[in-house]
């Protein structure tokens, strides 16, 4: 992270024994966090050109597919009543068109999503609200979760915090998350790493899946 203060914090935090190693997962699950068209297409109010983001998730997925590692992805949709009642969709007007049965709540396709992957609709930044994900985690027997997707100062962010409070190491790699803006993106990164999870590389992320336990 390039922002000055990034590194006196990292120090500051490293004192005081804030920001340790998680051990790799040996048989984990990748949680894909709204990787939908309303978020993937520019031309869409909540959207930005995540190209890079996709391309690396899609590595990812498919090294995934090949030895068996469980993917599962959520997506957002509202209903016509949520959109009118939601305090949320009051502070993020740009999300009120991710509405049932539009192509904007749809997984991008850039994913090579296969039918055999699971897709969770949420109405909240967490894909662990008021959603059956935390049982599919259980049912599946994960000892982690790589999360992955967008944003990362919302729904990732989210999804990051009540994974490791529900007792799951938490493994983000960079490349494969994304936001509208840097700097919420960089400062969102910072504090999954110091406080909730790791911040990996791509290139960590295949090897703790190539060397999964999938039986």
């Amino acid at each position: 992270m390039s922002h000055s203060w990034a590194a006196d914090t990292k120090a500051f935090y490293a004192d005081r024994g804030i920001g340790g190693a998680l051990e790799p997962a040996k048989k984990p699950a990748i949680v894909v966090v709204d990787l939908i068209k309303g978020f993937t297409d520019p031309s869409f109010p909540a959207g930005s050109d995540l190209t890079e983001v996709l391309g690396a998730t899609r590595q990812l997925l498919d090294v995934a597919r090949e030895v068996g590692v469980p993917v599962i992805y959520t997506t957002i949709a509202f209903n016509e009543m949520q959109v009118q009642s939601l305090v949320w969709l009051r502070k993020m007007k740009a999300m009120q068109g991710l509405l049932e049965g539009t192509p904007w709540i749809e997984v991008d396709e850039r994913l090579g999503r296969t039918t055999q992957e699971p897709v969770i609709a949420k109405q909240a930044a967490s894909s662990f609200t008021g959603t059956p994900l935390a049982s599919m985690l259980v049912a599946l027997g994960v000892d982690g979760v790589i999360v992955t997707g967008a944003v990362t100062s919302g729904c990732v962010r989210a999804t990051a915090v009540d994974a490791c409070m529900l007792g799951w190491p938490v493994f983000v790699p960079r490349e494969c998350v994304g936001d509208r803006a840097q700097g919420p993106h960089e400062a969102s990164l910072f504090d999954i790493q110091a406080k909730y999870g790791d911040v990996c590389s791509l290139a960590q992320a295949i090897g703790m899946v190539r060397e999964a336990r999938v039986a």
